[in-house]
């Protein structure tokens, strides 16, 4: 007992010092790469390949300013060590992590108004439930309509969003019309900026829509799920080719609205696993800039059919033949991006954060959408009113009977709130690629039962860590593809 004593004693001053030589440590991770190197992340997202053990001398403080002169450097100026105590350069590094959480200062940017849930295709990979064309009591309501408006404007966001989804949105295009008129009305009296998107499969889309969406500045956003095989596959539509159908829309909308108002998403299902390379191909030969490679949500019809199930490792294989088609273009001296990896890079390259909600920290839900449906009923994000499709009402946040406060601040948005922030999260906290990824409680619970979620079973966790490590893994045996890799996120200038 007297020895145990003596242990617990304090120890000197010195023993303390977290300098030894000549260096102090600042916060970092690291994780092994499949092709044996370490990577090391700063808190601010700054990243350095090294060669396997460099993470151990550096936290041994064995990396010498003499004979490792290059790592040295290049761990002072990222911010991975700092010669003094607290680092002079401490204001640089904060301002630099205000920078990233940006995205915070300015609440709820997106809007969407679920405007019908009717839809005249039948595609069995479909998210929520459809109602056929002509059930109009499936619409959005005028009075709903006008609530919804009342609440975007209430959003600090000095610019908002209003996208308008389905069902198919353009069957209810009377009440989109309603609803653009007034928003610009409303808009423009309190001086907020107003971007107005309609999600479409294109099916019923006309000269006087387009001509319409071109007089309000409206975009449009459809799918693409590949080429006719895939397409008409995935999305059926009875006794027609919905591939048709989206070809000919896609035409017609960039001939009166412009090229680039136009924009298409896929989404891979198991038969569309077999075809990366013409996917790939469809989007480029379409005229596309990009392709955004989706794996399918698990919300929805997607959940009830072995159509559309498949293990996450074969999207990663997908993935990753898809991604090297579009590289390859770059590589030949043709500008084409993937959006997945583009997400990515914005956090990993630039000192800037993302919009893209799925992908934030806190999450994007309420903090950056908010979902107001057909019904009234108000939901933190999209795949939270698919769930409630399923009749489960977890992240349903009220009704637009309730207060602006009672659905923004109330106690399901507190509830969320504790779960919303990777930075706080058992197996997050401690990730290397913790500032490259995001916190998903919709997905957590959808997929393991509950909002905080277990990350050694989490498919969201599989995807994005193997992404993002294969990306890093491209970059440091590739420098080319480093330059392209940059190019994708640095402002464009046509």
């Amino acid at each position: 007992m007297e020895v145990l004593r003596a242990d617990r004693k304090f120890k000197d001053f010195n023993y303390y010092n977290l300098k030894q030589d000549n260096y102090f440590l600042l916060p970092f991770k690291f994780h092994r790469l499949k092709n044996n190197k370490e990577v090391i992340v700063n808190e601010v997202g700054d990243f350095i390949i090294v060669d396997p053990g460099t993470v151990e001398k550096i936290v041994k403080r064995q990396v010498s300013k003499e004979d490792d002169e290059d790592l040295y450097a290049n761990l002072l100026a990222n911010f991975f060590i700092s010669e003094e105590r607290i680092s002079p350069l401490i204001d640089v590094l904060a301002t630099r992590y205000r920078t990233k959480k940006h995205f915070l200062n300015y609440f709820t940017g997106l809007h969407i108004f679920v405007i019908t849930l009717r839809c005249e295709h039948t595609c069995f990979y479909c998210q929520v439930s459809r109602a056929t064309e002509n059930k109009d009591m499936f619409d959005m309501s005028i009075e709903n309509i006008d609530r919804g408006i009342e609440y975007m404007l209430r959003s600090p966001n000095p610019h908002v969003t209003m996208e308008f989804q389905g069902g198919e949105a353009l069957l209810a295009f009377d009440r989109i019309k309603y609803a653009v008129e007034k928003a610009e009305v409303e808009t423009s009296k309190v001086g907020k900026g107003l971007t107005l998107v309609v999600c479409t499969n294109l099916a019923v889309v006309n000269e006087e829509i387009l001509q319409y969406c071109k007089e309000h500045k409206i975009l449009i956003s459809t799918s693409l799920d590949g080429p006719k095989h895939v397409h008409d596959h995935n999305r059926h539509k009875p006794r027609a080719s919905s591939y048709e159908f989206a070809t000919n829309g896609i035409n017609l909308a960039r001939e009166i609205l412009g090229h680039d108002q136009v924009s298409a998403l896929m989404t891979t299902t198991k038969y569309s696993l077999d075809y990366p390379i013409e996917i790939v191909e469809e989007y480029f030969n379409r005229g596309f800039s990009g392709i955004f490679l989706r794996n399918i949500s698990p919300y929805g019809f997607a959940l009830r059919t072995e159509k559309t199930k498949y293990e996450t490792a074969k999207f990663l294989e997908f993935y990753k033949v898809a991604l090297n088609k579009v590289l390859e273009f770059n590589l030949n001296g043709t500008y084409f991006t993937e959006d997945l990896a583009k997400i990515f890079l914005q956090k990993m390259i630039t000192p800037f954060g993302v919009g893209y909600v799925d992908l934030q920290s806190p999450a994007g839900l309420i903090n950056g959408v908010i979902v107001y449906n057909y019904d009234g009923s108000v939901y933190c994000t999209d795949e939270s009113r698919m769930l409630a499709e399923q009749a489960d009402f977890t992240f349903k946040l009220g009704t637009l009977e309730n207060s602006y406060e009672e659905l923004y601040f109330g106690d399901k948005a507190m509830e969320i709130s504790e779960v919303w922030a990777n930075e706080a999260l058992t197996g997050c906290s401690e990730c290397a690629f913790q500032q490259y990824c995001g916190a998903d409680p919709v997905h957590n619970h959808a997929t393991q039962g509950n909002m905080y979620g277990y990350r050694p079973t989490s498919d969201f966790c599989e995807k994005n860590m193997s992404v993002i490590e294969y990306l890093l893994e491209l970059m440091d045996e590739n420098p080319e593809i480093k330059e392209i890799f940059e190019g994708w996120v640095a402002p464009r200038t046509h």
